[in-house]
Formats: structure tokens, sequence, C-alpha cells
């Protein structure tokens, strides 16, 4: 079973949201074009234009809307790739017979100047105007051209486009939901990316893909989790090893002193402790201290050893 990368998932679910409002609809169409469609001229101001994509889902939604917005039937061709490792290529093409050129000045990629055209790099501001379109235009720009990376390894979400202004405006739109979107040139793209988890996971919501955020918020979850045990189980060890090399070291003071002097050589105070800590290595000093005729607290008994160590040292240096 061939397992459905999570960029996939969420244009699949992004795809599967069809707008109401027509002016909604061609907001999303248009960022969508703009980022995978490319221009052909077919005679002097006559341009068609074609979208490719590897997505079906997505090349389905062109569809719908194409129909939708504009009542055209775009034929889909399917080029099947003999590399079974990778996707099959949908194209979509309009023609000028099918008013290709209306089109494209519609959803703001050409402007019309009496007979002739321009490319215009800019977003319309009748696209980011209200709320719900704006939506759309970084839906449709993130079906177009964008991608994110499996939650399990890093957080990091990109647009790709080969128009540097228009990596710029994406960039701006992006950011005024305060998201830190940067920019980075990548061979012959520039590509707009994310990287803050939480910017992320906002990004997701506002595009709709809401099973993608909940997928991303249970993994985050579980990565915390997993970084607190692992916090804890280190915090643990290094605690143990300290207790562990502290006990050797007590135990070795001791048998200094028991194999030069003799543990009569010790005030009575410090003999039980000594003996306790010869005979349960392994016991902590809280534990310890339970076990004396006079109980003492951690501290205490901490105390104690500490003084058995400084009159094994001074054994050693000979001022005893």
């Amino acid at each position: 079973m061939i397992k459905v990368s999570f960029s996939t998932q969420v244009k699949n679910e992004l795809s599967r949201i069809i707008p109401e409002d027509k002016n909604v609809r061609i907001a999303e169409l248009a960022a969508l074009i703009r980022m995978s469609g490319s221009l052909q001229l077919m005679g002097y101001n006559k341009l068609s234009f074609k979208v490719v994509t590897e997505n079906a889902a997505i090349a389905r939604k062109v569809f719908s809307l194409l129909k939708m917005c504009f009542n055209i039937h775009v034929e889909i061709q399917v080029k099947k790739n003999k590399n079974l490792k990778k996707n099959n290529t949908y194209f979509l093409f309009v023609s000028y017979e099918q008013g290709a050129n209306d089109i494209l000045v519609e959803i703001g990629i050409l402007k019309k100047d009496g007979k002739d055209y321009t490319i215009q790099s800019d977003i319309p501001e009748s696209f980011i105007s209200d709320e719900k379109s704006k939506r759309a235009y970084i839906r449709g720009a993130f079906l177009g051209g964008g991608s994110i990376s499996d939650p399990e390894k890093t957080y990091h979400m990109e647009f790709v486009t080969v128009d540097d202004e228009l990596s710029t405006y994406i960039r701006n739109l992006l950011n005024t939901y305060d998201f830190n979107a940067k920019i980075v040139p990548r061979k012959n793209t520039y590509v707009v990316y994310i990287k803050e988890s939480n910017n992320i996971s906002d990004l997701l919501n506002i595009m709709g893909a809401h099973n993608a955020l909940f997928q991303l918020e249970d993994v985050k979850i579980m990565k915390q989790m997993r970084n607190d045990v692992n916090r804890i189980v280190n915090c643990e060890t290094a605690n143990l090893t300290k207790t562990v090399n502290a006990s050797m070291r007590q135990i070795e003071a001791i048998n200094y002193i028991i194999n030069t002097v003799g543990i009569d050589y010790l005030p009575e105070s410090l003999q039980e402790i000594a003996e306790l800590r010869v005979e349960y290595e392994d016991l902590s000093l809280k534990e310890l201290g339970e076990m004396l005729d006079k109980p003492l607290g951690k501290s205490g008994v901490n105390h104690r050893l500490k003084k058995i160590e400084d009159i094994a040292n001074e054994l050693k240096e000979g001022r005893k």
C-alpha cells in the first residue's frame, strides 16, 4: 500500500472545499492558476493557458471552478509516468476560443490596455479585500505551488514560484497574519517559507485544512510528551549517576579509614553511618538516615559523610 504524504493529505482536503461565493471562487482559482499555470501565445494577442498538477483532486477542483466561474468545460489530459514511484501528471488546457484572454484578465494575471495585454505580478486588491477571499487566495496559492513537511520529522511549509515579485506579494500577504514568512532563492525559483509550528497550525486553519490541523496538533502533543519523558529520564539518570558516584566516593573514604587506622578512629557519631554506608551501598541518603538509631534527615546524613571524607583526605595528606 502506497503511503500518502502529509502534504498530499493537506492538498486533498483543501481540494474538497468549494466556496459558495463566486468572487471567493475566482480568488482561489486566480492564485492556483498563477502558481501552477503557464501562458501560450497562439497568435497576435491570442493567448491560451494550461494548468499542470500531479494531484488528481487539484485537477478536478480546477475543472470545477472553471466550469462554475466561467461556464467552460475543460478537458483533462493524463500523462502516465513510466516510473511507478511517480504520480501521473494532469494537464488542463484553456484555449483562446474558450475565452482564455478574458479569463486571464478577470483572474488578474493579465491587464488589458486597449488591444494590448500585459502580465501582472501583483495580487489584485479585490482578491484580498475581504477575509474569505484572502483565505481562498492563500489556499489556491498553496494548492498551486505549496508543500508541507511531515510534522513527525520537521515543521516546514512553503510556497514555490518562479516570479520573484509574486513571491514578495505572497510573503507580505502571509505576514498580514504575523507568520514571519521569509523568502529564499532555490535554483530558478523563489521559496516563501514558514517554520514555526504554531504559525503552520494557524495557516492550516486559515486555509480550512482542519483535519490536517488536528493531525499536526496530535503530533505536536506526542513530541512534547516524548520530550518531557526524555527530559525526566535524563534528569533521573543524571541524579542516579551523581548518587552512585557519591556513594562510591564515600565507601572508598570509609574503607581507607578502616584499613589504615580502624573504624574506631572515627567519633561514635560517625561510626554508625560509616558502617551503614559500607553495608548498604545502594541506599539513598534519606534511606540511610531512617536506619540510624536516632534517625537523621538527608542533609544530616550528607553532613556526616562529608566529615568522614574530610577525615580520610586529612589522613592521606598526613595531617592526622
